[in-house]
């Protein structure tokens, strides 16, 4: 298969176009002309996972392995380690990262994962109807997520409306709409802005709230391919904070 086919097929999926202008999604390492064989997809790339992906096949991750320009490449960072390793296997990398946030992960995880009724969403945030209490509802969250001590900022006993984004959301408070939001990475600071708002929190994690990315993205992708094409290494890849 010619990469610049994949690259197609993912841009119906979820276009490209749709991501942040601060992402960096897209064809990473590669050529849109070269060939693989085999399709492997994962949340993120480490030497582990590459230990066991052959040469001439091609990845796709959730998060992009290159954010900012590099000046250098001195094999002495994450991103240049792993780099030299997909160059000298001639492996290519492709990222949907924002753009499938907006189109997918978000509102699979909300509905599908936390069994959530949905209503309209406004880009990165999912909104749902709750009216429940909070601590029955933080413990449904945890429980689906399997969250074993989660980080919570308790503003509304009752939460009637509820905004989610997987990942990293907290940028987004202050366009919440809700009594609640449920993302991931929040920090002290985060806390004390949300209170001031009188928005309720509930961490949800980086990894737990994204890790569907892998089994979403290959039931996609498998309406298009031969199943020996597609590979799913999630197994593979696991929370590095455990």
């Amino acid at each position: 298969m010619i990469v610049g086919e994949l690259y197609s097929l993912l841009n119906e999926i979820s276009p490209f176009e749709l991501q942040e202008k601060w992402d960096n999604s897209g064809l990473l390492v590669g050529n849109m002309d070269d060939e693989f064989e085999n399709i492997y997809i994962c949340l993120d790339l480490d030497m582990d996972v590459l230990d066991q992906i052959p040469s001439s096949s091609a990845i796709i991750t959730h998060h992009p392995l290159i954010f900012s320009p590099l000046k250098r490449v001195n094999y002495d960072s994450y991103a240049t380690i792993i780099l030299r390793e997909l160059i000298k296997k001639d492996i290519t990398l492709i990222s949907m990262h924002t753009n499938f946030d907006k189109t997918h992960l978000n509102k699979y995880v909300a509905s599908e994962v936390l069994g959530l009724e949905l209503e309209e969403g406004e880009d990165f945030i999912c909104y749902a109807k709750v009216d429940k209490p909070f601590d029955e509802f933080t413990k449904e969250i945890s429980e689906k997520l399997n969250l074993k001590h989660p980080k919570t900022v308790k503003c509304n006993e009752i939460i009637k409306k509820v905004g989610l984004t997987t990942g990293s959301g907290m940028s987004l408070l202050p366009y919440v709409k809700a009594d609640c939001f449920l993302t991931g990475d929040i920090k002290y600071h985060d806390a004390m802005e949300a209170k001031l708002r009188g928005v309720s929190l509930i961490d949800i994690d980086h990894y737990e709230s994204e890790k569907f990315f892998s089994p979403l993205l290959e039931g996609l992708l498998s309406k298009y391919l031969k199943k020996n094409q597609l590979n799913d290494i999630i197994s593979v890849l696991k929370n590095p904070f455990n």
